[in-house]
Formats: structure tokens, C-alpha cells, sequence
């Protein structure tokens, strides 16, 4: 068995591309090796910021040998038919006569030997390679040459069992030979497997794999932040990142200078974060501390102090942009910003950032009325001032501390606290993962927000399509249910979205809501046949859709309503051929007077039993003893159906008992459009 080795070797590529780079090449050069019929025990893809690195074991020496068969004129055809056979097909080719369903027919049997892997290899990886060129969400050329890449392209190794396979990707052709790291050890050396180049890399102070490039960064991170007495503050996102931009991985710790551990914590953690892309560290109190930590790709003689110091001046200068922008917006006070906000477009067809925030705190309002513990001037207030920091100077410097800062400067011009806390809780929640607000006048004020979105895009034609959502209004669907369902908020969907845009935008909202619900309640395991049986009834009240949808999923889970969803079926099934026939529709009720069977006389009774109990319950919002009700039928709907001939000879006891179908259809969909329900 053979090994294929083969590295694409460039200038530094982003570290959001690496990932998905090394995928593609794995995924593209394993669909050339399927093609040509190569299989293969284990293929793996590795990427440092200079590399992309491909290695495939266990492929065979060749292609399996093949024989192919095909079929030609029957014996006796015409002459010019069985030279055109004869000269369609490879020479030395077997031709054989069968016997096919009483005939005679000529049969051609074809050996092909199967090709050397090293010769198919070449075609194939040159093949992905080319593909692999167009497919970069950003690239650039290069030279004079017309090769486009994410970087600029150096070299190329590809070596299969220690031969070269003389690839070709524009001006380049590949060899057997790698370098090393840029600085530390950048000689090029040779390779003939994977396990030579990797100790060679190692060697060469180059960590091929982004996992032990990750783990060795979190350790010597969390050693450096234990020797002074300090947590490491996770983040795994910034720690994937950085081992992407690194080959070798050096930690280092240094201070963050008195004068800025005065201003919020938030504005350090992400000055370092973003822009430098340095670790915080806490105290034991889970407090910020006044050490950073940072990784360096370069491995110096005096341990790094002089990187240490570098690095501190960089983020000097840094914190010192950002307690300047601090200060200057504490002078100002936040509600001084908002008449900013009407240069700040929110989109061309929907105006500025303060119409939005008109609208929003319109709608906030209303809103308020159906949140327990929501007080209309704070939601108003909080409403009002939710975007003043977006015309901030520190909101400029660093855009992913909006909202937060916000509350800050609430704080700061004397807003109340539950102002304040709205104002930096309304954009969640942004992601599945992200917490959801609690507090009413942050329930209002994120309600607001998503809704006022949702509507506006709605009515200016502007909905996702397909995998494309630009205004992330997916998001916000998501953001919507979450809030309205962890609050347990009694809310008319219909009605709030008729309010914020009228009704022809509300119904297409709710529509799109009852996708989103299904989204999101799908990752629970909750079955989207059952959100659609309920949904469908027009119910848009989500903590009772939720309500019946558990209470419906109980009820079928169990014997009694199994059984009743299949009478359900086996109704609707029988009306829906016998009203085709007739060309008409049962939906009256059946005449006591014509019941004459003991079977449907008792289901009768029971139905006009259980019609007003299932009513009521169903007001008083117990789902439970509906379904109880529903499967109290079961006997008597089971007794019908083996015991009454719905189809007599007599039409009026037809159309009786056919009305009698149609009321049991009907009484179980006061509970959920059970047409909707799978199986």
C-alpha cells in the first residue's frame, strides 16, 4: 500500500480561512481518488498559517483490474452493423455469442488492466488543486502569472512513497521539498513520507496540527496565569484563532499599566481581544487583572522580554485611543447623542437609526402591557436611548461593545438601572447560545427591536431566500420565540404584527414564524408534523402552542392515541373518496333519528358527551384533560368502525353515517389539524 504526502506551501493565510481550506483540499483530492476507482484507509488534512498539508494512506499500487461487457447486434444483422460494433470497442476485446430471450446476440468482453495510482494521481490532484483555486472567499494574484490563491503561493511537495509527483498549479511544479519555519529555522529540506516530514517540521519549529497547537498554547497560558496567582479568562474562539497564527507557539505574559484598569473591564477585555488578540486574565474574584497574555511566533534568546515590551507599548497605545474616546463621550452624556442617530441610516426604504428608534419605542409600549413587572416609562425611556451609543467614539473604536456601552453611560447620566441594563440587553438574544433577557424592560425592549426588524424588511420586500438571509432576519425570528417562550409571555403573534405593520404583513410573518418554531424546536426533539397540527388551527400564541403541542405528543405517544389518529385517517380517508364520488361535502351533523345500529348510537352519544367538555377545556387551557377526553372515545370509535357499514345501500343511512365520519373528523380537530400529524 502506498502513502500520498502533499503540502501547498504559501504566505501567511488568514486564520478564518485555514480551517475550511484544509477541508477543501481533503474533500476535493479524496473525490478525484473515488473517481478513478483508488480507495484508500485514511485521508487527513492539516493547516498552519504558511501550509496547507494532505496526506492519504493505504492506497493501492493501481487501479483494480475491471471487465466490462457490452452488448451488440443480434447474429445476422446487417454487415455495416457489426462493423460499426466491432470498431466501437477497444482491440483485443473477446466477442461472444448469447442467447437473449429466444435470440442470438453478439457480446463483447472487455479486460482492462487498471492504471498505475502514480500516473492517475497527477490529472486528479491537479484536477482539486484548480477547483480548490476558485473556491477561496478571498484571494489574490500574483506576478505575472494568472494563478489566483489566498496568498501568494511559493512552492509545492507532492510525493507519493517518497516519489515526486510533478504537479503543476500555474507557475509551479511540485517537488519533494518543504522549508521550515519563516524566521526560526526557514532552510528547506527534503521529505519521502508523512512521519519524515512531520519530525522534520518539529525539527524546524513548525507545529503541523492545529490541535496540539491549541492545546500547548491553553497550557502555557494557564501556567503563566497560575505562577501569578491568576485565571486564564477562556475563550475558545480567540484561542482556535491564534493557533492559527502561529507555527510555533510561544506564550508570553505582560502588564496592563495602572492608569487604564480604571475604565470597564469590557473595554480592555475587548481592546485586547480585538485588535491585539490577546488572553485576559482574573483575579481569583473573577475580577480583571492586570496581566495579558499573548502568543508570539518567534522563540527568542532573552525569553521573549523584548517582545513582552514591544507588546505592551502596542496595547498602550491601544487603551490609550480608548480611555481618550471614553472620556470624551462621558462629557457628552448619552441622550445628547440621540439626535445623531438621524445621519446613521438604518437602511435606504426604512430611514434612519432614530425613526427605528421612534418605532421601537412605540411598539415597546404596547408591548409592556403584556409583560408582568414592565413599567411603561422605563420600557419607553429604555426604548428611546437603545442606540444613542451607536454614534459613540468608543462604540466606533470598538463596535462590539454596543449595547454594553450604552449602559455604561445610562449609568453614567443618572438612567435608571433597569433603564441601563435594557439598553445592553435588547440585541440578545443574538445566537442559540446566547442568554436570553429576563428583566421586563429588557424583554420590551429586545421584543421591539427584532419585531420593529422583522416588519420593516417584510414590508419592504425584503425576506430571505433560500440559504441567503443578509439582514440576519432568521436570527431574529429565533431571537423573538426565544424571548417570548423562556418568559413565558401570553402574547398574540398575529396582533403584535398587525399593530408594528398591518395585516398583510402579519399574516406572511406568521407564516415564516411557524418555520422558525419548527427550527428551533427541532433541536429539542420536538416533532415538526405536531407544531404544524397545531399551528395550522390559526393558534399564535406560543406558550399555548407549546402547551399543546406537549400534550399532543404525550397523547400519541400512547396506545389510546395512536389508535385515534389512525380513525382520524381512516374518516377523512373514507369522506375523501365518497365526496369525490359524489361531488359534494359532509360536514353536517348525523340525525339521531337515523342511527340504527347499537355502535353508532353509542359513538354519537359520546361525541355530544365530550364535545362540551373538550370546550371547555380547551378555554380553560387544560390540554391534558382534553386529550384525556379524546382518548375516552376510543372503545366507541373502535366499535363503529367494525361493527357499521358506513357505506349501506340505503343513501340516507349513507349520507347519515358519512356526516358521522365528518364528526368525528371535526371533534378531534377542535384539538389539532390531525391531517397534519405523520403516520
Amino acid at each position: 500500500m502506498s502513502e500520498l504526502l502533499l503540502e501547498l506551501f504559501s504566505e501567511e493565510i488568514p486564520a478564518r480561512m485555514q480551517k475550511r481550506a484544509g477541508e477543501e483540499l481533503l474533500r476535493l483530492v479524496c473525490n478525484s481518488l473515488k473517481k478513478v476507482d483508488l480507495e484508500y484507509y485514511s485521508a487527513a488534512a492539516y493547516v498552519t498559517p504558511r501550509r496547507i498539508t494532505l496526506t492519504v494512506t493505504g492506497l493501492p499500487k493501481k487501479q483494480p483490474d475491471v471487465k466490462d461487457e457490452r452488448k451488440g447486434p443480434q447474429v445476422g444483422a446487417p454487415e455495416q452493423a457489426m462493423n460499426g460494433f466491432i470498431s466501437s470497442i477497444p482491440k483485443g476485446a473477446q466477442i461472444e455469442e448469447r442467447d437473449l430471450k429466444g435470440k442470438t446476440f453478439c457480446f463483447a468482453v472487455i479486460d482492462k488492466k487498471g492504471e498505475a495510482t502514480v500516473d492517475l494521481l497527477k490529472g486528479g490532484i491537479e484536477t482539486a488543486l484548480a477547483s480548490m483555486a476558485t473556491s477561496w472567499p478571498k484571494s489574490m494574484r500574483w506576478g505575472e502569472n494568472t494563478l489566483r490563491w489566498a496568498r501568494p503561493l511559493h512552492s509545492i511537495a507532492c510525493v507519493l512513497d517518497g516519489s515526486i509527483i510533478p504537479v503543476e498549479l500555474g507557475p509551479i511544479t511540485a517537488s519533494n521539498v518543504s522549508s521550515g519555519h519563516r524566521f526560526l529555522a526557514p532552510k528547506a529540506f527534503a521529505i519521502k513520507d508523512f512521519a519524515d516530514y512531520k519530525v522534520k517540521l518539529e525539527n524546524a519549529k513548525v507545529m503541523l496540527d492545529a490541535a496540539d497547537r491549541c492545546k500547548k498554547i491553553k497550557a502555557d497560558a494557564d501556567a503563566l496565569a497560575q505562577v501569578e496567582g491568576l485565571m486564564l479568562s477562556e475563550d475558545p474562539d480567540l484561542l482556535d484563532e491564534v493557533s492559527g497564527l502561529v507555527e510555533w507557539p510561544v506564550t508570553l505574559i505582560g502588564d496592563i499599566d495602572d492608569e487604564f484598569m480604571a475604565l470597564p473591564p469590557e473595554i480592555l477585555m475587548a481592546a485586547m481581544r480585538g485588535h491585539q488578540k490577546y488572553f485576559s486574565t482574573l483575579n481569583v474574584d473573577g475580577q480583571l487583572a492586570s496581566k495579558f497574555i499573548f502568543v508570539s511566533n518567534m522563540q527568542a534568546d532573552d525569553g521573549g522580554k523584548a517582545i513582552v515590551a514591544g507588546n505592551e507599548r502596542v496595547l498602550r497605545a491601544r487603551l490609550s485611543d480608548a480611555k481618550f474616546f471614553w472620556d470624551q463621550d462621558c462629557k457628552e452624556g448619552l441622550e445628547n447623542f440621540l439626535p445623531k442617530l438621524e445621519s446613521l441610516v438604518f437602511h435606504a426604504k426604512l430611514g434612519s437609526v432614530l425613526e427605528k428608534v421612534e418605532r421601537m419605542t412605540a411598539l415597546a409600549g404596547s408591548l409592556s402591557a403584556s409583560i408582568l413587572g414592565a413599567d411603561l416609562k422605563t420600557v419607553e425611556r429604555a426604548a428611546k436611548l437603545s442606540k444613542a451609543d451607536l454614534v459613540t467614539g468608543m462604540v466606533g473604536e470598538l463596535p462590539e461593545l454596543q449595547g454594553l456601552i450604552g449602559r455604561y453611560y445610562a449609568l453614567g447620566s443618572g438612567e435608571d438601572v433597569n433603564v441601563a441594563d435594557a439598553i445592553a440587553d435588547h440585541y440578545s438574544p443574538a445566537g442559540p447560545n446566547d442568554s436570553c433577557p429576563s428583566k421586563p424592560a429588557s424583554v420590551a425592549v429586545a421584543l421591539a427591536d427584532k419585531i420593529d426588524t422583522l416588519v420593516g424588511f417584510w414590508t419592504i420586500d425584503e425576506k430571505p431566500t433560500g440559504s441567503k438571509d443578509p439582514f440576519a432576519l432568521r436570527r431574529a425570528a429565533l431571537g423573538v420565540i426565544r424571548l417570548i417562550i423562556e418568559n413565558n409571555l401570553r402574547l398574540s403573534l398575529l396582533d403584535v404584527f398587525t399593530m408594528a405593520g398591518g395585516k398583510d404583513v402579519a399574516f406572511g410573518l406568521l407564516s415564516f414564524f411557524g418555520d422558525r418554531l419548527k427550527v428551533h424546536l427541532r433541536e429539542k426533539g420536538v416533532r415538526h408534523d405536531l407544531i404544524d397540527a397545531v399551528f395550522s388551527l390559526g393558534e399564535d400564541d406560543l406558550v399555548l402552542v407549546l402547551a399543546r403541542v406537549d400534550a399532543l405528543d404525550e397523547f400519541l405517544s400512547c396506545d389510546d392515541g395512536a389508535n385515534l389518529l389512525g380513525a382520524y385517517t381512516r374518516s377523512a380517508n373514507i369522506l375523501r373518496i365518497e365526496e369525490k364520488k359524489d361531488g359534494k361535502s359532509y360536514m353536517g351533523n348525523p340525525d339521531p333519528a337515523l342511527l340504527e345500529e347499537v355502535g353508532e348510537k353509542a359513538l354519537y352519544k359520546k361525541l355530544e358527551d365530550m364535545g362540551p367538555k373538550i370546550a371547555a377545556s380547551i378555554l380553560e387551557e387544560k390540554y391534558t384533560e382534553v386529550m384525556i377526553e379524546l382518548a375516552g372515545a376510543r372503545s366507541e370509535i373502535d366499535s363503529f368502525f367494525d361493527k357499521v357499514t358506513v357505506n349501506s345501500d340505503q343513501p340516507k343511512l349513507r349520507k347519515n353515517r358519512l356526516n358521522m365520519l365528518s364528526y368525528i373528523r371535526r371533534a378531534l380537530d377542535e384539538v389539532a389539524d390531525f391531517s397534519k400529524i405523520e403516520g
